[in-house]
């Protein structure tokens, strides 16, 4: 397996890209977050490792199209397993069946969403609900941190997330992202 230079697993080492590997990766991953949470977050989640990959040797447009096809087969497979297990055995199979890409000169093209242009200075997301709805979980994608709801409001009352307030309702407060430009901010 690869290493960085501190000895640790590198997952964009060599070898482990624009192949096979890197698309059960990315289809899995996709599919994961489409069991666990839903299938809109997974393909925003799947836009924004494109838009936030720093650390990869390949971020040609070839590869971005390579992954969100790959994101999108996870995502369909994701919809139709019950437990990881599940999901990975399907993707084994689509693999075999050459449903995904796993070289850069396939010509498939990926033909959703492939990008998010420009976005706020922050930027969270809700990862999370309970059974009625409420949002309980959320995601600061620029600072990649997980926080629960009480976190989220307390941050937002100390000023680090402008863009955001809190609303007083009979069931308690609540978060919720103010007018701007953007439709993939709001916490919904």
């Amino acid at each position: 397996m690869p290493k960085k230079p501190d000895g640790s697993f590198d997952p964009y080492g060599l070898g482990l890209e624009d192949n096979d590997v890197d698309a059960l990766r990315h289809a899995f991953i996709s599919g994961v977050y489409t069991i666990e949470y839903n299938e809109g977050l997974s393909e925003l989640l799947g836009r924004l490792n494109e838009f936030t990959t720093f650390d990869s040797q390949s971020t040609s447009a070839l590869s971005e199209n390579m992954d969100l096809w790959n994101n999108a087969v996870g995502r369909s497979y994701g919809k139709k397993a019950k437990t990881w297990d599940d999901l990975y055995l399907k993707l084994m199979k689509a693999l075999k069946a050459n449903e995904l890409i796993i070289d850069l000169k396939d010509t498939r093209k990926y033909k959703g969403e492939k990008s998010i242009k420009r976005m706020p200075k922050s930027f969270v997301i809700k990862i999370k609900e309970n059974k009625t709805g409420a949002n309980t979980e959320f995601l600061d994608v620029r600072k990649k941190v997980v926080m629960p709801k009480t976190d989220f409001i307390e941050a937002i009352r100390k000023g680090n997330y402008p863009g955001y307030a809190v609303r007083k309702h009979q069931s308690g407060e609540f978060p919720y992202s103010t007018r701007d430009r953007f439709s993939f901010n709001n916490l919904g």
